[in-house]
């Protein structure tokens, strides 16, 4: 089991009504809230309420569930923040024939679980990213090169080689960064 994050202060704070740890959330955090929001068709009393639902939704979560929080806790506010505008934003854009009660909104989205798959997406991401530079310098190059979205033809002929040989070496490489990023403790964590 993984250790608590030391944001973990965070949380205790919203169960505990620790006013002096709940004063430093907004201070530290409420500026990036308000600019996510401002800047996707938003208002501050938007972003406000935004901020506010993520907070009482952590809330609820920590004293009825098993939660630990493993990431800091700035990245879990604002992707829970940036989950609940995108769900807002759908909701506004919808314009029913009928009112037939809210249940038409329901997006059935765990903010959560969202939350918890970017974070470990960029667990992932950072761990490609470290086995990467592992690799040595010619691997590196074909993958960046084969990744840009570049034909293995036109790689090929970047690096002065032939088709068959980038295919093969891509082929290695690809193999050489999958086998280090496997050996690494990390990676039986990530859900991959």
């Amino acid at each position: 089991m993984a250790n608590p994050h030391p944001d973990t202060k965070y949380i205790e704070a919203l169960v505990n009504n620790n006013t002096e740890l709940l004063s430093e959330i907004y201070t530290r955090f409420a500026g990036k809230i308000k600019l996510l929001v401002l800047q996707n068709a938003g208002s501050e009393t938007d972003a406000d309420d935004i901020m506010q639902d993520a907070l009482v939704a952590i809330y609820h979560k920590a004293v009825t569930g098993n939660f630990m929080l493993t990431c800091p806790f700035e990245a879990f506010l604002y992707t829970i923040c940036k989950n609940l505008w995108l769900m807002q934003l759908r909701k506004k854009s919808r314009q029913p024939v009928t009112n037939s009660g809210d249940a038409q909104y329901e997006t059935g989205t765990d903010v959560f679980k969202e939350a918890e798959a970017v974070i470990n997406n960029n667990k992932r991401r950072l761990l490609l990213e470290k086995k990467f530079e592992q690799l040595g310098e010619g691997c590196r190059k074909v993958l960046e090169l084969a990744w840009s979205g570049k034909p293995l033809d036109e790689v090929a002929a970047l690096l002065n080689n032939t088709y068959a040989y980038i295919r093969k070496k891509k082929s290695e490489c690809m193999g050489k960064l999958s086998a280090l990023i496997k050996q690494s403790p990390e990676y039986k964590t990530l859900l991959w």
